[in-house]
């Protein structure tokens, strides 16, 4: 009896100790559905076969990612964009969900994976190739109308932009429309999929997404020529990262995971 009583208690702190080892490589990872898209959820596997860490993706934007970093619902954000711009993002989904501006610890840390392009998109029946910043600066803000003026046919503009924490919007606007509002009426979504949805639906509507994004949902909609907009995919922490997070950046950072990246 005492022998089993033994052998129960080194199976059950066995158990224990294997449950508090899984736990502690789980890692939840807050933010851009770009990130999320391009090499969080396609690497996920490769990941947790090289590392031993498993991961789970929220992708609610880079905005609210950040916030929930700073509310202690993880201790990790995914961003893509740049670290000013990220506090941007956060401080406007504060504003817009009536709380109070963040106080940004001093210690934040921004560890870079990879590079993203933006690219506009336009229905495929639009006949617009290509356009200039300057163009795509009109249309989005409302003062280009028409297609007509672009060299298209005549029909209406539909602007069709992400929510107030999207990178994606937020590298846009301050690179191509020079931080000038969008349009009046242009149609706000709630995540970069219904982005594309939208553009596919409305035969004048015009945005902008991830080029990786874009190659994952192939055939609804077409990129429009422009000057490249770059912006870069990073993992941010308070502080140093925890160890568990230090292998996702290094994985992703290695030759190897450089592969899982999604172009």
């Amino acid at each position: 009896m005492k022998k089993f009583g033994k052998q129960l208690v080194m199976a059950v702190t066995i158990l224990v100790l294997s449950v508090g080892s899984t736990f502690a490589a789980d890692v939840a990872l807050w933010g851009s559905t770009t990130c999320q898209k391009r090499f969080l959820e396609p690497g996920a596997k490769a990941l947790q076969a090289a590392t031993g860490v498993k991961i789970k993706v929220f992708g609610v934007g880079t905005g609210k990612g950040m916030v929930a970093l700073l509310d202690g619902k993880t201790n990790v954000s995914i961003t893509s964009n740049n670290l000013e711009g990220t506090i941007k993002s956060t401080q406007k989904v504060l504003k817009k969900d009536g709380r109070p501006a963040a106080t940004i610890p001093e210690n934040l840390q921004f560890h870079e994976i990879t590079k993203d392009i933006i690219v506009p998109i336009v229905n495929k029946a639009n006949p617009v190739e290509s356009l200039s910043w300057a163009q795509l600066a009109d249309l989005n803000t409302g003062k280009i109308t028409n297609w007509k003026d672009v060299g298209g046919s005549d029909m209406p503009v539909q602007v069709v932009t992400s929510h107030a924490g999207s990178s994606t919007k937020a590298v846009f606007q301050k690179q191509v429309m020079k931080k000038v509002d969008y349009a009046a009426k242009a149609i706000q979504v709630k995540s970069t999929r219904l982005e594309i949805n939208e553009v596919s639906k409305a035969v004048g509507g015009v945005g902008a997404v991830s080029a990786g994004f874009f190659n994952l949902n192939p055939g609804r909609t077409k990129i429009v020529k422009t000057d490249t907009i770059s912006r870069p995919l990073a993992l941010i922490t308070i502080g140093d990262p925890a160890p568990e997070v230090q292998k996702i950046i290094d994985y992703f950072r290695s030759a190897e995971g450089q592969k899982q990246i999604l172009d």
